[in-house]
């Protein structure tokens, strides 16, 4: 039976900063580009507004106290006392708004304020608007939010949880711990014309005693150098052309070295496993919310929605034509990273940029920094839609 009081009692609304006021402001400074279509600027303008003021009208109706931040202004002190964020504009909006949810414990519900209509899906001869937000992260549009936002403000709707990624970023004299990502990393050259060198490899927690071996569970205080997968191989930077040969063909034949593998996060040692250097155009990652996103373009695989794993994969990767072992490195470009596995990077170039959800929010690299990444951010609690 729903209740007659609402089941959230304070709301952040986060709004949109439109493409209409962001370009207005550049025009008065005499900055605006001159092929500005301002027509169809200001008519989506107009139907967000709508939207924004149909939601507040639904609020009021029912007792709900809110509070509104413009999304480029949104900062976590206005998170105090809120039970639930509403986020009103698009999937840009829903990534922006979730890197504030680091916690994942406040809930998180997209409203796609200006969604394709039915119209332009029916009418093909017709040229939609292209830069209308697709709403994937949303649950409700502006078309149904009458109906279903006091489903959610009474209890309703379906609030699922969607797994992130958790980037640790160490350099010379810092660890960085990067906000969680939603849709996917993008880590790359800044300059899309250069070449993006690292190391990839796997990371194993050991047990380290300053008096002592490692303590991992081999005999010789090794560790394993076993691929993740039966059909994955790779190689060290350090092996000859001719142990690389036999390596790939036998795994346990991976040379291996008590030095110079041992790295450290947030005060824990890992071994260094399966590294392989790459030259490539970077390399994407992605949860399972973002495997139907830009990694479904670049060549990767749609996952489960509610997948815990990751997947990545390695863009334009330019591999040496190794006898008998090019198509098994070519295996290695995309590969998912299950859930309590952690890819290590060392990034060789000289300059590097690490992209979080898009291109508004990045971090630099430089020449010997590492990176962790895995799926131990915490899981964000998202609405998704429902019938």
């Amino acid at each position: 039976m729903p209740s007659n009081t609402p089941f959230f009692r304070r709301l952040l609304i986060v709004i949109k900063q439109t493409a209409y006021e962001e370009y207005t402001q550049l025009k008065l400074r005499g900055q605006a580009p001159k092929a500005l279509r301002w027509t169809r600027l200001e008519s989506r303008y107009h139907s967000h507004k709508q939207c924004v003021e149909s939601l507040l009208d639904i609020l009021k109706k029912n007792n709900v106290s809110y509070s509104c931040v413009n999304r480029v202004e949104l900062d976590r002190q206005h998170l105090a006392d809120v039970d639930l964020m509403v986020a009103v504009g698009g999937d840009g909006t829903v990534l922006s708004s979730a890197h504030f949810l680091d916690h994942g414990t406040i809930p998180l519900l997209g409203i796609n304020s200006d969604p394709i209509s039915e119209e332009d899906k029916l009418v093909k001869k017709k040229k939609g608007d292209e830069r209308r937000s697709h709403g994937a992260l949303c649950a409700i549009t502006a078309l149904d939010m009458k109906e279903k936002v006091p489903q959610v403000l009474f209890g309703g709707g379906k609030l699922s949880t969607r797994s992130r990624i958790r980037c640790i970023i160490k350099s010379t004299f810092s660890e960085t711990r990067l906000v969680p990502a939603l849709n996917d990393l993008l880590i790359a050259n800044p300059s899309p014309a250069a070449v993006s060198r690292f190391r990839m490899g796997w990371l194993k927690e050991v047990d380290m005693d300053p008096k002592g071996p490692l303590r991992d569970g081999s005999d010789d205080g090794m560790t394993s150098s076993s691929p993740t997968s039966s059909s994955q191989s790779s190689y060290n930077s350090t092996t000859s052309s001719m142990q690389l040969a036999n390596s790939l063909s036998d795994p346990q034949h991976l040379p291996r070295s008590r030095y110079g593998t041992i790295t450290r996060f947030s005060g824990r040692p890992y071994d260094v496993e399966n590294s392989l250097n790459v030259w490539s155009s970077g390399m994407w990652i992605s949860t399972a919310t973002g495997s139907t996103a830009a990694m479904a373009a670049a060549g990767g695989k749609p996952m489960d929605l509610y997948s815990p794993n990751l997947q990545y994969l390695i863009r334009e990767h330019m591999i040496e034509n190794i006898p008998d072992s090019y198509e098994e490195m070519r295996g290695l470009n995309n590969g998912i990273l299950e859930k309590g596995q952690h890819l290590h990077l060392r990034w060789n170039s000289q300059k590097g940029r690490v992209f979080i959800d898009g291109s508004h929010l990045m971090h630099n690299l430089e020449l010997g920094d590492e990176i962790l990444i895995d799926s131990e951010a915490p899981p964000l609690a998202l609405y998704s839609r429902w019938d």
